[in-house]
């Protein structure tokens, strides 16, 4: 298969995994809620920095993408 073919169904594979985790927002509310992200609030200024999060989604895309290599 074309290079350029592969990475343009990659695309869409991220493309439509993106548009389901967007639609499922609402329900995932523990997502950016976990133990480990940072949430700073004064009285006018709110810090987020969702570390634990962010951790757990890049171990979970590398998984795919090594998978994906693999093939």
């Amino acid at each position: 298969m074309n290079p350029v073919g592969r990475t343009l169904i990659l695309l869409g594979i991220i493309f439509i995994a993106a548009g389901i985790f967007f639609t499922l927002g609402g329900k995932l509310s523990w997502l950016g809620k976990l133990p480990g992200d940072i949430c700073i609030q004064k009285r006018n200024f709110t810090f987020f920095f969702p570390i634990t999060t962010s951790i757990i989604i890049s171990v979970i895309l590398s998984v795919i993408f090594i998978l994906l290599r693999r093939r």
